[in-house]
């Protein structure tokens, strides 16, 4: 998405520059627009460190001299919003997801909602994901209530994620979950789920897809992967780019996560007119109409989880293709990226006047 908003600010005349830690994708972005590499380490908690990154974003914006900045994930939120702030840079935050804030209060997290509330206070403007997150962030007076607004998560981008007349090569019914393999994503339920159902059902299989090993307090393990795969309760695809060609032969996208902001995977799998399960949670149930475009389950509940799929399963190929059809339906009305775009254009053409 944020390619495609970098494609949009240029199609109206704006010099785009993306500054980001180098990755394989890195190589792509230079080929269409300006570059900057920047050092940061997404889940570091050192001080000293952090305020070399305060430094590094700095450096960058002094030497960039933008009009303004938008800002993604947690460390660029904080430290590249304070960063603009020292040089009267204004700056569009996009905050997504971050409900584990307020779950789990411990010093660190405590630190964390102060350094929102001291960046926060300096930006232009602030994006949320969800209403929830907004909500949160509103009544612990971490950000100001008339700088915000909504938006439906990244968008989706309906040309590239649409409905595709591919059959799965298995005679078995596909579930499959794409993120990353964590404990916060409902991992550990979804593969007890897979569990409960093997001992009535063989006519299905669990797919995952995504990376494992991520650096994350939640991660689960290759070996941990590796035993699942061992036993007969998933299989798992590794990790790709190319998303799309595993939703396409999928019968049905699960996401049992805990929280999210707006899940991806939930967009992309919809816009393909695939029906859903995930979590009664934050950040799922707005993609998910309960009974509508699929089934929404209990979070960290297992049975419930098993169940839902086995209603799934129990359905016929026409109600799970009217399933489909409604989500594709909901993502053109609702979360189009066209909309996500727009409301940056219009953000910014505010701020610069």
């Amino acid at each position: 998405m944020r390619a495609n908003l970098g494609f949009a600010l240029q199609k109206e005349g704006y010099e785009v520059v993306f500054i980001c830690p180098y990755d394989e994708y890195s190589k792509q972005l230079k080929k269409h627009f300006g570059y900057v590499d920047i050092q940061i380490n997404p889940k570091g908690t050192n001080p000293i460190e952090d305020l070399t990154t305060i430094y590094r974003y700095y450096q960058a914006y002094k030497k960039l001299r933008p009009d303004v900045v938008l800002h993604y994930t947690i460390k660029p939120n904080i430290y590249g919003t304070i960063a603009a702030s020292m040089l009267n840079i204004p700056s569009i935050n996009n905050i997504a997801g971050l409900g584990t804030l307020f779950i789990k209060q411990n010093f660190i997290t405590k630190i964390a909602q102060w350094l929102y509330k001291f960046s926060q206070k300096r930006a232009a403007k602030i994006f949320f994901q969800n209403n929830d997150d907004k909500e949160l962030f509103v009544f612990n007076n971490l950000v100001d209530e008339n700088k915000t607004d909504l938006l439906p998560g990244s968008g989706v981008d309906l040309d590239k994620f649409k409905p595709l007349k591919i059959k799965n090569d298995s005679e078995k019914f596909i579930f499959l979950m794409v993120g990353r393999v964590l404990k916060d994503k409902g991992v550990l339920e979804l593969v007890e789920a897979s569990k409960i159902l093997k001992q009535k059902y063989d006519n299905f299989e669990l797919q995952l897809l995504g990376p494992v090993g991520v650096e994350n307090r939640t991660a689960i393990t290759k070996e941990e992967v590796e035993a699942w795969v061992k036993d007969g309760l998933l299989k798992y695809l590794g990790f790709s780019d190319n998303v799309a060609q595993y939703i396409a032969q999928a019968d049905c996208v699960v996401l049992p996560s805990y929280r999210e902001g707006t899940p991806r995977s939930l967009l992309e799998a919809a816009a393909m007119a695939k029906p859903l399960i995930a979590t009664n949670a934050v950040g799922c149930k707005e993609v998910v109409d309960d009974g509508v475009n699929g089934f929404l389950c209990e979070v960290k509940n297992a049975k419930d989880l098993a169940d839902k799929m086995e209603k799934m399963l129990s359905l016929s190929n026409e109600q799970r293709e009217a399933m489909g059809k409604a989500g594709r339906e909901k993502m053109v009305k609702e979360f189009d990226e066209k909309i996500v775009i727009e409301k940056y254009l219009q953000s910014i053409g505010e701020i610069l006047k």
